[in-house]
């Protein structure tokens, strides 16, 4: 972005806009300096869509939905005034909004939801004419993703606490973010595993153990591919764990 008077002239591209189609406004962490290092260079600025200049092109996915975009910046003309902040501090801006963003990416009342609806089928499906949930292996994982779970929602108290004390949590939301992603993984996976083939999504596909299938059992296997995603979502699983260790060797 190049300031131009009462304007700032922002080129580029941003992939992944998620529900981008269904929007009017976008926020964006433009370049404004680029002589300084890299945070201390960027600038965050709110832009009106119906702009000049703007181009919403779609991404489709695998399975043919639209949910992720790929956005077009041609010399769009933003007004200063939507400058949010100080000029080149925007990323100061960013990490806090990363940070409750991470937190949000943990869905802890999602996994609660999807726990349930695991243990429900579990009790359902038959495998050796015995419900699924007693069986030992399958059992183990339920327990332990239950344990994990129980954890995490601890954790998200503490985080939620601390914001309300200081306006923002910490680094430790990458624990959250991490811990959260792999728990609701775990879940879909699970899921998937307890229909077997009916959790395909072909039509007139039932399981042996469980007929008639659930209505909705043909879009676990979606569930499960699209939730891949979320190791990626707010700075990938990797990054999180660079965080943590950065933090801990600065103690």
């Amino acid at each position: 972005a190049v300031r131009d008077g009462d304007y700032y002239i922002v080129n580029g591209q941003k992939t992944w806009t998620t529900l981008g189609q269904h929007a009017n406004m976008i926020f964006c962490l433009v370049r404004t300096d680029p002589d300084v290092k890299q945070q201390e260079g960027i600038s965050f600025i709110l832009v009106d869509l119906d702009t000049p200049g703007i181009e919403m092109r779609p991404i489709k996915l695998i399975e043919g939905g639209h949910e992720v975009n790929e956005v077009f910046f041609t010399d769009v003309r933003v007004p200063a005034e939507n400058l949010v902040g100080k000029e080149n501090l925007g990323w100061t801006i960013a990490k806090f909004l990363l940070t409750h963003e991470r937190t949000n990416i943990a869905g802890v009342g999602f996994s609660m939801q999807s726990l349930e609806e695991v243990k429900a089928l579990a009790r359902e499906v038959k495998r050796n004419g015995k419900p699924l949930i007693e069986d030992p292996l399958f059992a183990a994982r339920v327990a332990q993703v239950e344990i994990d779970l129980e954890a995490m929602k601890i954790t998200n108290l503490r985080m939620l606490y601390k914001a309300q004390k200081q306006g923002a949590p910490g680094p430790e939301t990458s624990i959250l973010k991490i811990k959260g992603t792999v728990i609701a993984q775990e879940l879909k996976d699970l899921a998937r595993r307890a229909l077997g083939p009916a959790a395909a999504p072909f039509p007139g596909m039932l399981s042996a153990n469980l007929d008639p299938a659930p209505e909705d059992a043909a879009n676990n296997a979606a569930r499960y591919f699209n939730n891949r995603k979320t190791s990626i979502f707010g700075g990938s699983n990797e990054i999180q764990r660079n965080i943590l260790t950065k933090t801990m060797l600065e103690l």
